[in-house]
C-alpha cells in the first residue's frame, strides 16, 4: 500500500484521474481496518473500562489481608504476592486482589418447598468463610475469582432446598430450625473439603424463614396454646415445690421437737440416774455405818460379858454382898438373920461349885 502511494505521488500526471467515489473508497477501507484493529486491541488488552487504570499502572498495591494474583494473556500465573507495593508489566499483565482473611458472604432470598408442599423463603443466610493462602492458585485456576459463587451462593441454595424437601414445615420452622446452621455448615464444608480444599466454612447463620400468613397465624395460635400449657405446668410445678417445701419444713420442725424432747428426756433420765446413784451411795454408807455400830456394840457386849464372866467370882459376889449388908442403914434382928447369912454363904459355895464345874468342862 505504501509503494502504490509513492508511485502515485511520483507520477501524478501519468495516471488517469479516477472518480471521486473511488478515492473515497480506499480511505474508508483504511479507516475501517484501523478501527477494527483498535477494537480488537481494546478487547484483548483492555477488557473493561474499570480495569483500564490497573492495566496501565506499573506500580500497584495489595492491601493487608489480601494477596495479589496475576494473569498474562488470559493465563493465570503462579505468582502470589503479599500485601504491599509491587511492580508489573502495564497493558500485558492484569492483577486482582484476593481476600485470605475471614469474610462473610450474604445469600438473600432463597425460596424452597417443604415436604408438604408449602413454599417458604429464607430472606438471609450468612456464611462466614476463609480462603487459605496456600490454596489460592489452585482454587482460582479451577473456579476463577468468583469461586464463592460456585461453592457458597449456589451451594447454599441447593442445600437449603434439599433440607426443605426432606422435612415438613413444622420441622423446618420450629422443631429442627436450631439444627439448620450446623447442617448447612457441615454440608458446605464436606463438598469444599472434597473439591475445593482451600475454602474453610467457619459458621452459617440462618434467619427465620417467611411462611404464608394463614399458616403463620396457626403457628402463633399453637405457640400461644403451648405457652399456656407450659405456664400451667410451671404453676403446677411451683405448687408441688411449695408443698414439698412445706412438707420438708414440717418434717424438720417435727424432727427438731423430737430431738429436743429426746435431749430433755435423756437429761431427766440422767438426773434420775444420778439421784439413784446418790441414794444408793447414801444407803451403802448408812448400812456400812450401822453395821459398823452393830459390830462395835456386839463386840462391846461380848467383851463386857467376858469381863463379867471373869469378874463375877464367888469371892467377888460375897464381897459385894457383904458390902451391901454393910451399907444397909437398917438391921433387922430375929431368928432368921444368922440363917440368912448362912444362906448367903451357902449361895457363895454353890456359885463356886458352878464356876469350878464350868472350868472343868472348858478344860475337857
Amino acid at each position: 500500500m505504501d509503494s502504490q502511494q509513492q508511485q502515485r505521488q511520483a507520477a501524478p500526471q501519468q495516471q488517469t484521474p479516477r472518480p471521486a467515489v473511488g478515492g473515497g473508497g480506499d480511505f474508508t477501507a483504511i479507516f475501517t481496518v484501523l478501527l477494527s484493529f483498535i477494537a480488537i486491541f481494546s478487547m484483548i488488552i483492555i477488557p473493561t473500562a474499570t480495569t483500564l487504570k490497573q492495566s496501565l499502572a506499573i506500580l500497584h498495591q495489595v492491601p493487608e489481608g489480601h494477596v495479589g494474583v496475576y494473569w498474562r494473556g488470559g493465563a493465570l500465573l503462579n505468582t502470589i504476592t503479599d500485601p504491599g507495593f509491587h511492580l508489573k508489566m502495564p497493558m500485558i499483565t492484569q492483577f486482582e486482589t484476593i481476600q485470605v482473611t475471614l469474610q462473610t458472604d450474604l445469600v438473600r432470598d432463597i425460596p424452597c418447598g417443604t415436604k408438604g408442599g408449602v413454599l417458604i423463603n429464607f430472606e438471609k443466610i450468612e456464611v462466614v468463610n476463609r480462603l487459605h493462602k496456600d490454596y489460592v492458585y489452585e482454587t482460582l485456576r479451577e473456579y476463577g475469582v468468583q469461586y464463592d459463587n460456585t461453592w457458597i451462593y449456589d451451594k447454599i441454595h441447593h442445600e437449603i432446598n434439599q433440607f426443605c424437601s426432606a422435612h415438613s414445615l413444622q420441622q423446618v420452622y420450629i422443631d429442627m430450625f436450631d439444627q439448620i446452621d450446623e447442617k448447612m455448615k457441615d454440608a458446605l464444608q464436606a463438598d469444599c473439603t472434597r473439591y475445593a480444599p482451600g475454602i474453610e466454612i467457619l459458621s452459617v447463620r440462618v434467619t427465620k424463614p417467611t411462611i404464608p400468613d394463614s399458616i403463620r397465624r396457626n403457628f402463633e395460635q399453637m405457640e400461644e396454646e403451648r405457652t399456656k400449657v407450659l405456664i400451667a405446668m410451671e404453676k403446677q410445678r411451683v405448687s408441688e415445690k411449695e408443698a414439698e417445701t412445706q412438707k420438708k419444713i414440717a418434717i424438720s420442725e417435727a424432727e427438731k421437737h423430737a430431738h429436743v424432747s429426746k435431749i430433755q428426756m435423756d437429761q431427766k433420765l440422767m438426773e434420775k440416774d444420778s439421784s439413784r446413784r446418790q441414794e444408793e451411795i447414801s444407803n451403802t454408807m448408812y448400812l456400812a455405818r450401822e453395821k459398823s455400830l452393830a459390830d462395835a456394840d456386839f463386840y462391846r457386849t461380848m467383851k463386857e460379858a467376858e469381863a463379867n464372866k471373869l469378874m463375877l467370882t464367888p469371892q467377888y459376889l460375897e464381897l459385894k454382898f457383904i458390902e451391901a449388908i454393910a451399907n444397909n442403914s437398917k438391921i433387922f434382928f430375929g431368928n432368921k438373920v444368922p440363917s440368912m447369912i448362912l444362906d448367903q454363904r451357902l449361895l457363895g459355895n454353890f456359885l463356886q461349885d458352878v464356876a469350878r464345874t464350868g472350868n472343868t468342862d472348858d478344860g475337857s
